[in-house]
Protein backbone atom coordinates (compact mmCIF):
# COMPACT_ATOMS: atom_id res chain seq x y z
CA UNK A 1 0.00 0.00 0.00
CA UNK A 2 1.18 3.43 -0.83
CA UNK A 3 0.36 6.71 0.67
CA UNK A 4 1.64 10.42 -0.84
CA UNK A 5 1.97 13.78 0.98
CA UNK A 6 3.24 16.50 -1.29
CA UNK A 7 3.29 20.06 0.03
CA UNK A 8 4.30 23.14 -2.20
CA UNK A 9 4.52 26.34 -0.22
CA UNK A 10 3.50 29.40 -2.35
CA UNK A 11 6.58 31.76 -3.43
CA UNK A 12 5.68 34.23 -0.54
CA UNK A 13 5.97 31.39 2.39
CA UNK A 14 7.57 32.23 4.81
CA UNK A 15 8.46 28.58 5.52
CA UNK A 16 10.29 26.05 3.78
CA UNK A 17 8.06 22.83 1.86
CA UNK A 18 10.47 20.70 4.20
CA UNK A 19 8.95 21.62 7.12
CA UNK A 20 5.88 19.23 6.16
CA UNK A 21 9.10 16.85 8.06
CA UNK A 22 8.28 18.72 11.81
CA UNK A 23 4.16 18.52 11.28
CA UNK A 24 4.59 14.77 10.55
CA UNK A 25 7.62 14.16 13.42
CA UNK A 26 9.24 12.37 10.52
CA UNK A 27 12.81 13.63 9.91
CA UNK A 28 13.18 13.77 6.01
CA UNK A 29 17.19 12.46 5.49
CA UNK A 30 15.92 9.15 7.09
CA UNK A 31 14.40 6.34 6.17
CA UNK A 32 12.11 4.89 8.91
CA UNK A 33 10.06 1.63 9.66
CA UNK A 34 7.94 1.10 12.19
CA UNK A 35 6.07 -2.58 13.38
CA UNK A 36 2.75 -3.23 12.79
CA UNK A 37 0.66 -6.77 14.15
CA UNK A 38 0.43 -7.34 10.63
CA UNK A 39 3.75 -6.20 8.83
CA UNK A 40 5.87 -3.28 8.51
CA UNK A 41 4.77 0.80 7.97
CA UNK A 42 7.91 2.87 6.04
CA UNK A 43 8.02 6.35 5.72
CA UNK A 44 10.70 7.58 3.42
CA UNK A 45 10.87 11.29 1.44
CA UNK A 46 10.96 10.55 -2.01
CA UNK A 47 11.90 14.47 -2.69
CA UNK A 48 12.49 17.01 0.22
CA UNK A 49 13.59 20.71 -0.72
CA UNK A 50 12.65 24.37 0.33
CA UNK A 51 10.10 24.26 -3.09
CA UNK A 52 8.55 20.99 -2.84
CA UNK A 53 8.52 17.84 -0.06
CA UNK A 54 6.75 14.48 -0.60
CA UNK A 55 6.62 11.97 2.41
CA UNK A 56 5.55 8.88 1.60
CA UNK A 57 4.06 5.95 3.70
CA UNK A 58 4.37 2.42 2.34
CA UNK A 59 3.11 -0.46 4.23
CA UNK A 60 3.84 -3.82 3.85
CA UNK A 61 1.39 -6.37 4.82
CA UNK A 62 2.04 -9.94 5.60
CA UNK A 63 -0.77 -12.14 5.15
CA UNK A 64 0.27 -15.32 7.57
CA UNK A 65 0.39 -12.26 10.62
CA UNK A 66 -3.55 -11.01 9.82
CA UNK A 67 -4.61 -14.85 10.06
CA UNK A 68 -2.27 -16.00 12.97
CA UNK A 69 -3.55 -17.06 16.16
CA UNK A 70 -7.53 -17.95 14.04
CA UNK A 71 -8.56 -21.28 14.22
CA UNK A 72 -9.22 -23.15 11.15
CA UNK A 73 -13.04 -23.30 12.87
CA UNK A 74 -13.43 -19.37 12.42
CA UNK A 75 -16.14 -18.64 9.66
CA UNK A 76 -13.55 -16.31 6.94
CA UNK A 77 -11.07 -19.42 7.56
CA UNK A 78 -9.98 -19.50 3.36
CA UNK A 79 -7.46 -19.51 1.13
CA UNK A 80 -8.80 -15.92 0.81
CA UNK A 81 -7.05 -15.04 3.90
CA UNK A 82 -3.89 -15.48 2.33
CA UNK A 83 -4.81 -14.24 -1.16
CA UNK A 84 -5.93 -10.91 -1.41
CA UNK A 85 -5.32 -7.52 -2.28
CA UNK A 86 -4.37 -6.52 1.15
CA UNK A 87 -0.80 -5.84 0.56
CA UNK A 88 -1.71 -3.27 -2.62
CA UNK A 89 -5.03 -1.86 -1.96
CA UNK A 90 -5.43 1.03 0.43
CA UNK A 91 -7.93 0.16 2.86
CA UNK A 92 -8.26 0.07 6.84
CA UNK A 93 -4.81 -1.34 7.53
CA UNK A 94 -3.42 1.80 6.16
CA UNK A 95 -6.08 3.74 8.30
CA UNK A 96 -4.74 1.56 11.27
CA UNK A 97 -0.79 2.78 10.27
CA UNK A 98 -1.33 5.90 9.62
CA UNK A 99 -3.23 7.00 12.65
CA UNK A 100 -0.23 5.30 14.64
CA UNK A 101 2.68 6.56 12.37
CA UNK A 102 1.45 9.71 12.36
CA UNK A 103 -0.44 9.88 15.82
CA UNK A 104 0.87 13.19 16.69
CA UNK A 105 0.77 15.08 13.62
CA UNK A 106 -3.50 13.63 13.56
CA UNK A 107 -3.94 15.36 16.84
CA UNK A 108 -2.69 18.51 15.19
CA UNK A 109 0.84 18.66 18.07
CA UNK A 110 3.63 20.15 16.53
CA UNK A 111 6.09 22.58 19.55
CA UNK A 112 8.88 23.28 17.00
CA UNK A 113 6.16 24.83 14.12
CA UNK A 114 2.96 25.35 16.02
CA UNK A 115 1.73 27.56 14.03
CA UNK A 116 2.15 25.57 11.03
CA UNK A 117 -0.06 23.05 12.66
CA UNK A 118 -3.20 25.81 12.43
CA UNK A 119 -1.89 26.91 8.47
CA UNK A 120 -4.01 25.57 5.81
CA UNK A 121 -1.31 24.63 3.68
CA UNK A 122 -1.17 23.53 -0.36
CA UNK A 123 -1.23 19.92 -0.61
CA UNK A 124 -1.75 16.97 -2.51
CA UNK A 125 -2.74 13.40 -1.42
CA UNK A 126 -1.90 10.22 -4.34
CA UNK A 127 -3.53 7.05 -3.47
CA UNK A 128 -2.56 4.76 -6.76
CA UNK A 129 -4.95 1.96 -5.29
CA UNK A 130 -7.88 2.10 -3.16
CA UNK A 131 -10.98 -0.28 -3.24
CA UNK A 132 -13.93 1.87 -3.73
CA UNK A 133 -16.76 -0.88 -4.82
CA UNK A 134 -19.15 2.59 -4.82
CA UNK A 135 -16.88 3.89 -8.16
CA UNK A 136 -15.69 6.67 -8.65
CA UNK A 137 -18.80 8.52 -7.32
CA UNK A 138 -18.29 7.62 -4.01
CA UNK A 139 -14.81 8.64 -3.72
CA UNK A 140 -16.20 12.39 -5.22
CA UNK A 141 -19.07 12.81 -2.87
CA UNK A 142 -17.18 11.74 0.35
CA UNK A 143 -13.95 14.11 -0.13
CA UNK A 144 -15.17 16.79 -2.33
CA UNK A 145 -17.26 18.02 0.36
CA UNK A 146 -14.53 18.63 2.46
CA UNK A 147 -12.49 21.04 0.81
CA UNK A 148 -10.95 18.53 -1.84
CA UNK A 149 -10.22 18.79 -5.68
CA UNK A 150 -10.89 15.58 -6.49
CA UNK A 151 -9.75 13.60 -9.42
CA UNK A 152 -10.78 9.52 -9.46
CA UNK A 153 -9.31 7.10 -12.36
CA UNK A 154 -10.86 3.71 -12.46
CA UNK A 155 -8.22 1.28 -12.56
CA UNK A 156 -8.81 -1.73 -15.29
CA UNK A 157 -9.18 -5.61 -14.65
CA UNK A 158 -6.62 -5.79 -17.22
CA UNK A 159 -5.04 -3.43 -19.23
CA UNK A 160 -4.08 -6.34 -21.84
CA UNK A 161 -7.89 -6.67 -21.89
CA UNK A 162 -9.95 -3.61 -22.09
CA UNK A 163 -13.02 -5.58 -23.29
CA UNK A 164 -13.43 -7.09 -19.08
CA UNK A 165 -13.96 -3.43 -17.95
CA UNK A 166 -13.24 -1.36 -14.97
CA UNK A 167 -12.28 -3.25 -11.57
CA UNK A 168 -13.91 -1.98 -8.43
CA UNK A 169 -10.41 -0.30 -7.58
CA UNK A 170 -9.66 3.29 -8.45
CA UNK A 171 -6.48 5.56 -8.46
CA UNK A 172 -7.35 9.00 -6.42
CA UNK A 173 -5.77 12.38 -6.20
CA UNK A 174 -6.83 15.04 -3.85
CA UNK A 175 -5.55 18.36 -3.87
CA UNK A 176 -6.57 21.33 -1.59
CA UNK A 177 -5.72 23.96 0.76
CA UNK A 178 -6.51 22.53 4.11
CA UNK A 179 -4.92 21.83 7.86
CA UNK A 180 -2.57 18.68 7.62
CA UNK A 181 -4.15 17.47 10.68
CA UNK A 182 -7.50 17.83 8.89
CA UNK A 183 -6.09 15.80 5.73
CA UNK A 184 -4.94 13.29 8.05
CA UNK A 185 -8.37 12.88 9.48
CA UNK A 186 -9.97 12.64 6.40
CA UNK A 187 -8.21 9.72 5.31
CA UNK A 188 -8.03 7.81 8.87
CA UNK A 189 -12.10 8.04 8.49
CA UNK A 190 -12.57 7.63 4.72
CA UNK A 191 -10.30 4.91 3.63
CA UNK A 192 -11.93 1.98 5.43
CA UNK A 193 -15.41 3.56 4.65
CA UNK A 194 -14.51 3.91 0.53
CA UNK A 195 -12.97 -0.30 1.56
CA UNK A 196 -16.63 -1.41 2.83
CA UNK A 197 -14.46 -3.11 5.38
CA UNK A 198 -12.81 -3.79 8.12
CA UNK A 199 -10.13 -6.22 8.93
CA UNK A 200 -10.46 -6.28 12.61
CA UNK A 201 -12.58 -6.79 15.02
CA UNK A 202 -14.85 -3.30 15.69
CA UNK A 203 -15.50 -2.84 19.26
CA UNK A 204 -17.77 -0.27 21.09
CA UNK A 205 -14.26 1.90 21.62
CA UNK A 206 -14.49 2.86 17.60
CA UNK A 207 -17.39 4.97 18.15
CA UNK A 208 -14.97 7.40 20.42
CA UNK A 209 -12.59 6.87 17.78
CA UNK A 210 -14.76 7.82 14.90
CA UNK A 211 -15.82 10.79 17.06
CA UNK A 212 -12.27 12.40 17.90
CA UNK A 213 -11.27 11.55 14.21
CA UNK A 214 -13.98 13.44 12.49
CA UNK A 215 -14.45 16.31 15.26
CA UNK A 216 -15.35 19.53 12.65
CA UNK A 217 -16.27 18.05 9.70
CA UNK A 218 -18.51 14.36 9.83
CA UNK A 219 -21.49 16.45 11.47
CA UNK A 220 -22.03 18.65 8.76
CA UNK A 221 -20.71 16.52 6.34
CA UNK A 222 -23.87 15.69 3.62
CA UNK A 223 -23.04 11.70 3.78
CA UNK A 224 -22.35 11.61 7.13
CA UNK A 225 -24.90 8.76 8.07
CA UNK A 226 -23.44 6.53 5.70
CA UNK A 227 -19.98 7.32 6.08
CA UNK A 228 -20.92 5.91 9.83
CA UNK A 229 -22.34 3.01 8.72
CA UNK A 230 -19.30 2.05 7.03
CA UNK A 231 -16.77 3.30 9.38
CA UNK A 232 -18.46 1.21 12.10
CA UNK A 233 -19.16 -1.95 9.96
CA UNK A 234 -23.13 -1.94 9.81
CA UNK A 235 -22.78 -2.93 13.36
CA UNK A 236 -26.15 -1.01 14.34
CA UNK A 237 -26.10 -0.70 18.10
CA UNK A 238 -23.06 1.29 17.69
CA UNK A 239 -23.85 3.45 14.01
CA UNK A 240 -26.93 4.46 16.60
CA UNK A 241 -24.47 5.88 19.48
CA UNK A 242 -22.45 7.64 17.09
CA UNK A 243 -24.90 9.26 15.01
CA UNK A 244 -26.55 10.48 18.34
CA UNK A 245 -23.76 11.68 19.47
CA UNK A 246 -22.81 13.38 16.55
CA UNK A 247 -26.06 15.26 16.61
CA UNK A 248 -25.89 16.60 20.12
CA UNK A 249 -22.42 17.90 19.68
CA UNK A 250 -23.83 19.22 16.20
CA UNK A 251 -27.33 20.50 17.35
CA UNK A 252 -29.09 17.66 14.82
CA UNK A 253 -31.81 15.41 15.05
CA UNK A 254 -30.53 12.02 14.74
CA UNK A 255 -33.56 11.64 12.20
CA UNK A 256 -32.02 14.02 10.12
CA UNK A 257 -28.45 12.09 10.48
CA UNK A 258 -30.11 9.24 8.73
CA UNK A 259 -30.18 7.21 12.26
CA UNK A 260 -34.08 6.60 11.77
CA UNK A 261 -35.65 7.32 8.72
CA UNK A 262 -34.21 5.83 5.10
CA UNK A 263 -33.09 8.76 3.35
CA UNK A 264 -32.52 6.56 -0.48
CA UNK A 265 -29.61 5.29 -2.38
CA UNK A 266 -27.13 8.29 -3.02
CA UNK A 267 -24.58 6.67 -4.90
CA UNK A 268 -26.40 4.83 -7.29
CA UNK A 269 -26.72 1.29 -8.17
CA UNK A 270 -23.72 -0.99 -6.54
CA UNK A 271 -22.45 -4.43 -6.00
CA UNK A 272 -22.12 -5.67 -2.19
CA UNK A 273 -23.37 -3.42 0.49
CA UNK A 274 -22.00 -0.01 -1.60
CA UNK A 275 -25.04 2.03 -1.24
CA UNK A 276 -26.58 3.73 1.56
CA UNK A 277 -30.16 2.63 1.17
CA UNK A 278 -29.05 -1.03 1.11
CA UNK A 279 -27.08 -0.50 4.65
CA UNK A 280 -30.16 1.99 6.14
CA UNK A 281 -32.46 -0.30 8.33
CA UNK A 282 -35.21 0.90 10.16
CA UNK A 283 -34.40 1.51 13.89
CA UNK A 284 -36.28 0.67 16.98
CA UNK A 285 -38.24 3.86 18.19
CA UNK A 286 -38.03 2.88 21.76
CA UNK A 287 -38.05 5.35 24.21
CA UNK A 288 -34.90 7.39 24.25
CA UNK A 289 -33.72 10.98 25.71
CA UNK A 290 -34.84 13.27 22.89
CA UNK A 291 -32.06 15.41 21.37
CA UNK A 292 -31.15 18.65 21.96
CA UNK A 293 -32.34 19.89 18.80
CA UNK A 294 -36.44 18.46 19.50
CA UNK A 295 -35.61 19.79 23.04
CA UNK A 296 -34.82 23.43 21.59
CA UNK A 297 -37.46 23.40 19.00
CA UNK A 298 -40.09 22.33 22.26
CA UNK A 299 -38.80 25.08 23.98
CA UNK A 300 -38.93 28.06 21.03
CA UNK A 301 -42.83 26.60 20.39
CA UNK A 302 -43.85 26.54 24.21
CA UNK A 303 -42.68 30.74 24.41
CA UNK A 304 -44.24 30.46 20.54
CA UNK A 305 -47.81 29.35 22.62
CA UNK A 306 -47.35 31.57 25.61
CA UNK A 307 -47.06 34.67 23.48
CA UNK A 308 -50.19 33.75 21.88
CA UNK A 309 -48.14 34.49 18.73
CA UNK A 310 -49.85 33.80 15.30
CA UNK A 311 -47.89 35.35 12.70
CA UNK A 312 -44.95 33.89 12.73
CA UNK A 313 -40.69 34.82 11.29
CA UNK A 314 -38.22 32.19 11.44
CA UNK A 315 -35.53 33.51 10.50
CA UNK A 316 -32.39 31.77 9.54
CA UNK A 317 -34.95 28.70 9.26
CA UNK A 318 -31.95 26.40 7.03
CA UNK A 319 -33.30 23.28 5.88
CA UNK A 320 -36.76 23.87 7.23
CA UNK A 321 -36.78 21.53 10.95
CA UNK A 322 -39.21 24.35 13.07
CA UNK A 323 -40.83 25.15 10.02
CA UNK A 324 -42.41 21.74 9.78
CA UNK A 325 -43.42 21.78 13.28
CA UNK A 326 -45.02 25.26 13.04
CA UNK A 327 -47.01 23.89 9.80
CA UNK A 328 -48.30 21.01 12.42
CA UNK A 329 -50.12 23.56 14.60
CA UNK A 330 -53.00 25.33 12.87
CA UNK A 331 -52.67 27.83 15.83
CA UNK A 332 -50.03 29.41 13.52
CA UNK A 333 -51.85 31.28 10.86
CA UNK A 334 -48.54 32.75 8.64
CA UNK A 335 -45.53 31.28 8.75
CA UNK A 336 -42.21 32.88 6.95
CA UNK A 337 -39.17 31.00 6.72
CA UNK A 338 -35.76 33.33 5.84
CA UNK A 339 -32.78 32.16 4.78
CA UNK A 340 -29.83 33.68 2.88
CA UNK A 341 -28.74 30.21 1.08
CA UNK A 342 -30.93 29.37 -1.71
CA UNK A 343 -29.87 25.29 -1.24
CA UNK A 344 -31.10 25.20 2.67
CA UNK A 345 -34.36 26.92 1.49
CA UNK A 346 -35.10 24.68 -2.01
CA UNK A 347 -33.59 21.40 1.08
CA UNK A 348 -36.70 22.97 2.96
CA UNK A 349 -39.11 22.60 0.34
CA UNK A 350 -38.01 19.14 -0.63
CA UNK A 351 -38.38 18.00 3.46
CA UNK A 352 -41.67 19.81 4.10
CA UNK A 353 -42.81 18.36 1.02
CA UNK A 354 -44.97 21.64 -0.14
CA UNK A 355 -45.83 20.36 -3.30
CA UNK A 356 -47.68 17.12 -1.46
CA UNK A 357 -49.84 19.65 1.17
CA UNK A 358 -53.29 19.79 1.45
CA UNK A 359 -53.44 23.81 -0.45
CA UNK A 360 -54.83 25.16 3.08
CA UNK A 361 -51.42 23.96 4.76
CA UNK A 362 -49.00 25.18 2.13
CA UNK A 363 -50.68 28.74 1.65
CA UNK A 364 -49.42 29.29 5.42
CA UNK A 365 -46.33 29.32 4.24
CA UNK A 366 -44.17 31.72 2.41
CA UNK A 367 -40.37 30.78 1.78
CA UNK A 368 -37.90 34.04 1.21
CA UNK A 369 -34.39 34.66 0.66
CA UNK A 370 -32.57 37.29 2.57
CA UNK A 371 -29.60 38.19 4.47
CA UNK A 372 -30.70 39.19 8.18
CA UNK A 373 -28.12 41.87 8.11
CA UNK A 374 -30.00 44.09 5.71
CA UNK A 375 -33.66 45.23 7.00
CA UNK A 376 -36.93 44.42 4.90
CA UNK A 377 -40.11 45.99 5.24
CA UNK A 378 -42.42 42.71 4.61
CA UNK A 379 -41.20 41.63 7.98
CA UNK A 380 -42.50 44.25 9.74
CA UNK A 381 -45.62 43.56 12.20
CA UNK A 382 -45.38 39.98 12.67
CA UNK A 383 -46.50 38.39 15.93
CA UNK A 384 -43.23 36.87 16.60
CA UNK A 385 -39.67 36.14 15.07
CA UNK A 386 -37.48 33.43 16.04
CA UNK A 387 -33.33 33.36 15.73
CA UNK A 388 -32.70 29.67 16.68
CA UNK A 389 -29.03 28.85 16.28
CA UNK A 390 -28.42 31.97 14.20
CA UNK A 391 -26.80 34.79 15.72
CA UNK A 392 -23.19 32.54 16.18
CA UNK A 393 -23.16 32.26 12.62
CA UNK A 394 -22.93 36.23 12.39
CA UNK A 395 -19.59 37.67 12.46
CA UNK A 396 -18.99 40.14 15.53
CA UNK A 397 -19.06 43.38 13.66
CA UNK A 398 -22.25 42.34 11.57
CA UNK A 399 -24.45 41.63 14.54
CA UNK A 400 -25.33 45.24 14.60
CA UNK A 401 -26.66 45.22 11.58
CA UNK A 402 -28.79 42.21 12.46
CA UNK A 403 -29.91 43.70 15.70
CA UNK A 404 -31.16 46.76 13.70
CA UNK A 405 -32.93 44.86 10.91
CA UNK A 406 -34.43 42.22 13.38
CA UNK A 407 -35.57 44.46 17.05
CA UNK A 408 -35.64 47.87 15.09
CA UNK A 409 -36.65 47.90 11.85
CA UNK A 410 -39.01 44.65 11.73
CA UNK A 411 -39.21 45.17 15.59
CA UNK A 412 -42.30 41.96 15.94
CA UNK A 413 -43.72 41.71 19.92
CA UNK A 414 -41.42 38.96 20.84
CA UNK A 415 -38.85 38.02 19.24
CA UNK A 416 -36.66 34.64 20.42
CA UNK A 417 -33.25 33.67 20.11
CA UNK A 418 -31.56 30.89 21.24
CA UNK A 419 -27.57 30.26 20.98
CA UNK A 420 -25.27 27.60 22.42
CA UNK A 421 -23.76 27.99 26.30
CA UNK A 422 -20.15 27.67 25.38
CA UNK A 423 -19.38 26.66 28.90
CA UNK A 424 -21.22 23.24 28.60
CA UNK A 425 -18.47 22.36 25.43
CA UNK A 426 -16.37 20.78 27.63
CA UNK A 427 -18.57 17.98 28.52
CA UNK A 428 -18.62 17.32 25.22
CA UNK A 429 -16.63 14.03 24.66
CA UNK A 430 -15.98 14.30 21.07
CA UNK A 431 -15.21 18.24 21.29
CA UNK A 432 -11.87 19.33 21.32
CA UNK A 433 -10.88 22.06 23.56
CA UNK A 434 -11.23 25.74 22.21
CA UNK A 435 -12.98 24.57 19.04
CA UNK A 436 -16.91 25.13 18.10
CA UNK A 437 -19.59 23.31 18.05
CA UNK A 438 -20.27 23.72 14.32
CA UNK A 439 -17.22 24.86 12.17
CA UNK A 440 -19.19 27.99 10.71
CA UNK A 441 -19.89 29.06 13.85
CA UNK A 442 -18.15 33.00 14.53
CA UNK A 443 -18.39 32.90 18.48
CA UNK A 444 -20.58 30.97 21.23
CA UNK A 445 -21.35 32.83 24.80
CA UNK A 446 -20.90 32.07 28.06
CA UNK A 447 -24.16 32.86 29.87
CA UNK A 448 -22.67 36.06 30.91
CA UNK A 449 -21.90 37.50 27.70
CA UNK A 450 -25.12 36.28 26.23
CA UNK A 451 -27.08 38.19 29.09
CA UNK A 452 -24.96 41.06 28.10
CA UNK A 453 -25.59 40.98 24.91
CA UNK A 454 -29.66 40.16 24.92
CA UNK A 455 -29.97 43.00 28.21
CA UNK A 456 -28.43 45.48 26.12
CA UNK A 457 -30.03 44.95 23.21
CA UNK A 458 -33.68 44.81 25.01
CA UNK A 459 -32.92 47.87 26.71
CA UNK A 460 -32.25 49.85 23.22
CA UNK A 461 -35.09 48.83 21.68
CA UNK A 462 -37.47 48.66 24.00
CA UNK A 463 -37.84 45.33 25.16
CA UNK A 464 -38.22 42.85 28.08
CA UNK A 465 -36.29 40.05 29.00
CA UNK A 466 -36.53 36.56 30.57
CA UNK A 467 -34.00 33.29 30.18
CA UNK A 468 -34.91 29.93 29.80
CA UNK A 469 -32.55 27.19 29.80
CA UNK A 470 -32.45 24.82 27.25
CA UNK A 471 -31.38 20.71 27.02
CA UNK A 472 -29.69 19.07 29.65
CA UNK A 473 -28.24 21.14 32.66
CA UNK A 474 -24.96 20.76 34.65
CA UNK A 475 -24.77 22.23 38.04
CA UNK A 476 -21.72 24.54 36.95
CA UNK A 477 -21.84 24.56 33.67
CA UNK A 478 -25.49 25.38 32.87
CA UNK A 479 -27.49 24.21 29.92
CA UNK A 480 -26.11 22.97 26.72
CA UNK A 481 -28.56 25.88 25.01
CA UNK A 482 -29.86 28.96 26.34
CA UNK A 483 -32.75 31.19 25.49
CA UNK A 484 -33.83 34.33 25.61
CA UNK A 485 -37.32 35.60 24.87
CA UNK A 486 -38.07 39.16 24.40
CA UNK A 487 -41.00 40.86 24.33
CA UNK A 488 -41.88 44.39 23.23
CA UNK A 489 -43.21 46.73 26.28
CA UNK A 490 -45.46 49.10 25.75
CA UNK A 491 -45.77 52.93 26.70
CA UNK A 492 -46.87 52.25 30.25
CA UNK A 493 -44.11 49.95 30.56
CA UNK A 494 -46.13 46.83 30.46
CA UNK A 495 -45.71 43.63 28.19
CA UNK A 496 -47.41 44.33 24.88
CA UNK A 497 -49.51 40.81 24.36
CA UNK A 498 -51.00 39.55 20.85
CA UNK A 499 -53.68 37.32 22.14
CA UNK A 500 -56.11 38.79 24.73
Amino acid sequence: MLLTITCTPPEDAAWPATDLGFLLHKNPDRVQAFEQSYGVAHVLYPQADAARCTAALVLEVDPIRLVRGRSRSTPDFSLGQYVNDRPYAASSLLSVALGAVFRTALHGRCDQRPELVRTALPLRIELPAVPCKGGPEAAERVFAPLGWTVAVTPLPLDPAFPEWGDSHYVRIELTGTLRLADALSHLYVLLPVLDGAKHYWVAADEVDKLIRASSGWLAEHPDRAWITRRYLARRHSLVRTALARLAEIDDTDPEQLGAVEDTGDEFGKDTGAASPAAEQTTVETAERTPSLAVLRREAVLAALREAGARRVLDLGCGDGALLRELLAEKAFSEIVGVDVSMRSLNTAKRRLRLDRLPERVAQRLTLRQGALTYTDTRLRGYDAAVLMEVVEHVDPPRLGALEHAVFGSAAPSSVIVTTPNAEYNALYEGLAAGTFRHSDHRFEWTRAEFAAWAHRVAAQHGYRIRFVPVGPEHPDAGSSSQMAVFTKATTDGATKGVAQ
